[in-house]
C-alpha cells in the first residue's frame, strides 16, 4: 500500500528465510550476505536498516530516506542514541519492530535533510598535528 514494487531483505544469519517471489506488481529478492550492498543502495527508494553507525553513515552519504529499526535489547544502547540524535538533525526515522508498520504509514520523506558530506582530511590533518607530523 506503500507504492513500491520490490523489496530487497538482507537477513544475514536470521532464522526466518522468507521465500523470493515475484508477481506483476511486486518482488521480494531475499540474500543472506553480499561483498557490498552499493548496487542495492544505489537503487533504493527507501532503506530499512538496523541502527548501527555503519549502515547508517552509509545510506546517510548516499542520500537515501532511512529508516532504522532500534535493537531494543541491547544493552547501554548505543543504536537508540545514534537513531535519536539523527532524528533530531532530521535526517532519518527511527522506530522498533513493533512501531515499523504505523510509521511507515505516517512518516513523511520529504521531511527529511541532506546528510552533510564527510570532511576526513580535517580529522587527518587535526590527527597529524597532535602527534607532531604537521607543525
Amino acid at each position: 500500500s506503500l507504492g513500491h514494487s520490490r523489496l530487497v531483505l538482507q537477513i544475514g544469519r536470521g532464522k526466518v528465510v522468507p521465500e523470493p517471489f515475484s508477481t506483476e506488481s511486486f518482488a521480494l529478492d531475499v540474500y543472506r550476505y553480499k561483498d557490498s550492498l552499493e548496487e542495492d543502495l544505489q537503487k533504493a527508494d527507501l532503506v530499512i536498516s538496523h541502527a548501527g553507525a555503519g549502515s547508517c553513515l552509509e545510506t546517510l552519504e548516499k542520500r537515501k530516506p532511512l529508516v532504522v529499526v532500534v535493537n531494543e535489547k541491547l544493552m547501554n544502547n548505543h543504536q537508540l542514541e545514534l537513531a535519536k540524535q539523527l532524528y533530531k538533525d532530521g535526517h532519518l526515522f527511527y522506530c522498533t519492530c513493533s512501531t515499523l508498520p504505523g510509521l511507515l504509514q505516517s512518516m513523511d520523506l520529504s521531511t527529511l535533510k541532506c546528510f552533510p558530506p564527510g570532511q576526513p582530511e580535517k580529522f587527518s590533518a587535526f590527527l597529524d598535528k597532535v602527534v607532531g607530523l604537521q607543525k
